[in-house]
């Protein structure tokens, strides 16, 4: 019998960011039974109901060990998201110590990987004599463009978003400043330093594990590996996608499926903006009319307003959201669409036959489901690297259209009806539609048994094999 493999794993604290490292790690020990994945969770504050949920869904040899919870009240106020959640892993470091040192007396781990944002915890892979990877749960086009920070940091004396013209990543369309990652933005700031002094450490490990596959961004990962001549190794092994939404209110998931199933095909946009995302009263009265005016069939996930675009990222507002639309306009549109407070089974909705398009912010996790289920999108950004995957998307692999922002940074009624007919009913929009069933195609062949991510992982797995072998001498 073959012995069992041990890998130890940190995800990011967040929702996103804990199930896409849980969906490879369940896809690891799937086609590698042999395989064990222990994963030492860092929370903020107590872990979300959803967080729980996924938790639950976990096989056999995938253990968890739950690190003590981080007070908020120890972390800095007022910092940004971000922030927040790097200064939770640091806080969570000695706990991850602590329980990689009694562990290892036992079992013997090969390899740790860690998510982006948990990358200090890789310092302790030398003590233990392990392997050390990143999770990077994004797009290798927005990696490759963090890379590129350190080339652009040394060439320009501007900020980012001032640049003349846009920039030309190795591998990626054309991007301009004011699309790079959010932390970008601000070149003063500590947290733009943070972002290139973790650039530059990413060289140090023994790979980056990337959310990603060579069909959708072949020429941003085959530029990242050229980059293997300075000690980098990128593994794309996606599109790893959660397979089934199994949170969330019974009631509502089945009643809004329910009215999906009353739906001609494709006749129905989806409205979301992710785990966290949240929009300005001004922007969701201006959504509201605007989907209203389109005269086309909506399904709409509404949050409570923010003026922060990430408000709802790590804590749920107990708010009801719909007492923030438009005067009458749920009277109004009872016949044309739906309204569902906070959340909604996102993967069921998507791979409903009545839906034929999506509305955005583009988080990678979203942007895969889409693709995985062929629905052309509305591509809405809102924070961190969203922009960046809106101008891959749109302009790169053209199966999104992309709103514009007044002098206000608001996107008006008029222009998102015209955008939903565009997409719905347009040739524009059929143009996408054909580009996304092409896209979608090219996703599940990647993860066939000769599927370009499924070659990958084994590659991947053959070293952690040799390693542990290496080892045991």
């Amino acid at each position: 019998m073959e012995k069992t493999i041990h890998i130890a794993v940190v995800p990011g604290v967040g929702y996103s960011h804990l199930v896409s490292i849980l969906q490879f790690s369940k896809r690891l020990v799937q086609l590698h039974p042999n395989f064990h994945v222990t994963c030492f969770i860092p929370s903020l504050g107590s872990l979300p109901t959803d967080s729980k949920t996924i938790l639950q869904t976990l096989p056999s040899n995938i253990s968890c060990t739950f690190l003590p919870p981080v007070n908020s009240n120890d972390l800095p106020q007022g910092i940004a998201l971000v922030l927040q959640l790097q200064l939770t892993l640091t806080h969570s470091l000695p706990s991850i110590h602590q329980a990689l040192k009694s562990l290892t007396l036992k079992t013997p781990f090969v390899a740790l990987v860690v998510d982006i944002s948990a990358m200090d915890a890789l310092d302790f892979a030398k003590e233990f004599n392990l392997l050390s990877y990143v999770y990077y749960p994004a797009s290798a086009t927005s990696l490759s463009s963090y890379f590129y920070l350190l080339k652009l940091d040394k060439e320009t004396s501007c900020e980012y978003r001032d640049l003349p013209g846009p920039i030309q990543i190795p591998g990626s369309v054309p991007i301009h400043g004011r699309d790079l990652f959010e932390l970008a933005q601000d070149r003063s700031s500590q947290s733009y330093k943070y972002l290139l002094q973790g650039v530059e450490k990413l060289r140090l490990f023994d790979g980056i594990l990337i959310n990603s596959f060579i069909e959708i961004e072949n020429g941003p990962i085959e530029a990242l590996t050229d980059e293997g001549s300075e000690n980098l190794l990128v593994y794309a092994v996606g599109p790893i996608i959660q397979t089934l939404t199994t949170s969330g209110d019974d009631a509502n998931k089945f009643e809004c499926l329910a009215w999906l199933d009353k739906q001609r095909p494709c006749s129905v946009l989806y409205v979301s903006f992710g785990s966290g995302g949240t929009l300005s009263q001004e922007q969701i009265n201006e959504l509201a009319l605007g989907l209203e005016l389109s005269n086309h069939k909506f399904l709409w996930v509404v949050r409570s307003p923010s003026n922060t675009a990430n408000a709802a990222y790590l804590s749920a507002s107990d708010v009801d959201p719909l007492q923030f639309l438009p005067s009458g306009f749920l009277e109004r549109t009872k016949e044309q669409g739906m309204v569902i407070p906070s959340w909604a089974p996102q993967i069921q909705i998507l791979r409903h036959s009545s839906v034929g398009g999506f509305l955005t912010h583009c988080g990678w996790n979203s942007m895969l489901e889409s693709v995985l289920h062929g629905v052309p999108l509305i591509t809405w950004p809102l924070f961190a690297e969203q922009r960046t995957n809106a101008v891959l998307l749109s302009e790169g692999l053209k199966v999104g259209l992309r709103p514009k922002i007044n002098q206000n940074g608001i996107v008006e009624k008029v222009q998102i009806a015209e955008l939903i007919k565009c997409l719905m009913e347009g040739e524009e929009g059929g143009k996408l539609r054909k580009n996304m069933k092409e896209l979608k195609e090219s996703a599940n062949s990647a993860h066939k048994d000769d599927g370009s991510a499924t070659k990958t992982l084994s590659q991947l797995v053959l070293k952690w094999r040799n390693f542990g072998i290496e080892k045991q001498v």
